[in-house]
């Protein structure tokens, strides 16, 4: 760590930092819109202010430090990793692996426990498919369909789908919260899936009992479309795999091809529309990826600058521990979702804060990536301007009552750091 680093240097050497998140955030509450303003021009509009603060250096210079930052060996991994899982994704959904998986769902819901049974249903699709958007737009319309036939609350109904979204989107190996988060914290998949199921499968199940607990709606047996098993041995296959400790990418790869064959067979798909589907896959994870490279040359001139330093220097002045440490990773991700509405951006502007906080204090890669996943996902669950949320409802306040699922994940989640925890009692006071 630099010595003695001002005041003033730190937050100039922050400022890119600053200007994106105040640009962000301002322009989206003036539009009344936190969708009105892309993300890429945003951090395209910091890194352009970010050449300004780079003094003694040419200009050619300057575009070389971001471009040195962007064409890291990490971010060119996550790079990867991205467009496998967008291939992956298309692939899966062109052979029907999604409708496959929701009717499997639908049809196991017991008509006398539509509450928990919806909990439940929406909990497997998202940890299957790893986006809490599909889940929300497939199962919310069939939700307000359960209310209408029951006499339900529309609002707790849909809740319990949003809910259940982020529990996948939180545990799943394809999420784009879960890649972003391992990835810049340098761990396996399936490590920090062992660390987080102990925080978010607690939560899952105290909101299983209350939803067990509350009266008792009855409905007739939903009429879901005929369930095709082998569509659905992709997710299976993904979920296994990764466990195993098989490479990410070669989970990816060997998913999407097993996806095809699985697709080509059933006759959901030809070959040559497979290679389509693949290309539309990819080509929709290019915003994901124009950003990523964005922010990574963005942190990179920021931590050249100083920056991430200042804040280091800035929390070992408070004198905090590992417990400490934890608690402002959390902290810091969620006011970045609250600026950003997007979990994954708030994993990414907090992450290389949150690396060198977890070596200084002896905090395990895979805990610190949990940590960041969980709360990014505890927050995106209770904006009311998030994608989710407004996919979920026209009128998401009156969903955010019955949000219950992400205020158990955030409590659940503070008594994780809280408590304290054998793997970093010996390393607590580690230095960098």
């Amino acid at each position: 760590m630099k010595d003695n680093i001002s005041t003033r240097k730190g937050l100039m050497a922050l400022s890119p930092l600053i200007v994106f998140l105040l640009l962000y955030l301002l322009l989206s509450i003036a539009a009344n819109d936190f969708y009105a303003v892309p993300i890429t021009i945003a951090f395209l509009a910091a890194c352009m202010y970010s050449l300004l603060i780079m003094h003694g250096l040419s200009i050619s210079e300057r575009f070389g430090r971001l471009a040195e930052g962007a064409s890291s060996s990490g971010v060119m991994q996550m790079l990867w990793i991205f467009i496998l899982a967008g291939a992956f994704a298309a692939s899966a959904k062109e052979m029907g692996a999604i409708d496959a998986t929701i009717n499997l769902a639908l049809t196991a819901v017991p008509p006398n426990f539509v509450l928990s049974s919806l909990f439940i249903a929406s909990c497997f699709i998202s940890l299957s498919t790893g986006t809490s958007v599909g889940t929300i737009a497939a199962l919310a319309p069939i939700a307000g369909n359960m209310a209408a036939q029951t006499g339900s609350n529309t609002a707790m109904m849909v809740a319990i789908v949003v809910g259940g979204a982020y529990f996948g989107d939180n545990l799943s190996f394809i999420s784009d919260t879960t890649i972003m988060a391992t990835q810049t914290l340098g761990c396996e998949m399936k490590d920090k899936f062992r660390a987080n199921i102990w925080i978010a499968l607690p939560a899952a199940l105290i909101c299983l009992a209350l939803y067990t607990c509350l009266p008792s709606v009855s409905i007739e047996s939903y009429q879901a479309g005929q369930v095709s098993y082998p569509a659905i041995i992709p997710y299976i296959y993904i979920i296994v795999a990764a466990l195993c400790g098989m490479n990410v990418m070669l989970v990816l790869a060997s998913a999407t091809a097993l996806a095809a064959a699985i697709g080509i067979g059933l006759g959901t798909m030809s070959p040559l529309g497979w290679l389509k589907t693949m290309n539309e896959g990819i080509m929709g994870m290019s915003e994901l990826i124009i950003v990523t490279l964005l922010a990574a040359g963005l942190m990179h001139v920021i931590r050249e600058a100083g920056g991430i330093d200042w804040l280091m220097q800035m929390f070992s002045r408070r004198k905090g521990g590992r417990r400490s440490a934890e608690l402002s990773m959390a902290t810091m991700v969620v006011l970045t979702d609250f600026c950003t509405a997007n979990n994954t951006i708030a994993i990414l502007s907090v992450a290389p804060l949150a690396k060198h906080m977890a070596k200084k204090y002896g905090i395990e890669p895979k805990r610190a990536a949990s940590i960041l996943d969980t709360f990014s996902c505890m927050a995106q669950g209770i904006i009311p301007y998030g994608a989710q949320m407004l996919i979920a409802s026209g009128l998401p306040l009156d969903i955010i009552p019955f949000l219950y699922y992400p205020y158990i994940l955030g409590v659940v989640a503070l008594i994780y750091i809280i408590i304290p925890h054998k793997e970093c009692n010996s390393s607590t006071n580690t230095s960098a």
